[in-house]
């Protein structure tokens, strides 16, 4: 596979990590506000997301800077549409009459 084949799936990879990582942050928020255990819910996530992106970092970026930089720009940009479909389904959340 060329190596604009492998940037382009780097910086893909990259968005699936942010993903899992913010969308998993997004449910940890959310299902430890009702619960009676919420640290334990904010430290297992925190353990296990950041255990799953820094593997699928050091697996995408196979020892190469560009690859990496690729990688974490998906992530980052992957971090802005998880805050913008949150903050959108928040306010849809605030505005029900159960509120």
């Amino acid at each position: 596979m060329s190596e604009t084949w492998m940037l382009a799936l780097a910086g893909a990879a990259g968005g699936g990590l942010g993903a899992v990582f913010f969308g998993g942050l997004w449910w940890t928020v959310r299902k430890a506000a009702a619960s009676k255990r919420a640290p334990l819910w904010f430290v297992v996530s925190l353990a296990l997301r950041t255990g799953i992106v820094l593997a699928g970092f050091y697996a995408v970026a196979g020892g190469r800077w560009e690859r990496l930089l690729l990688c974490l720009s998906g992530f980052v940009a992957s971090r802005l549409v998880v805050i913008r479909l949150t903050r959108d389904a928040g306010k849809a959340a605030c505005l029900t009459p159960e509120a």
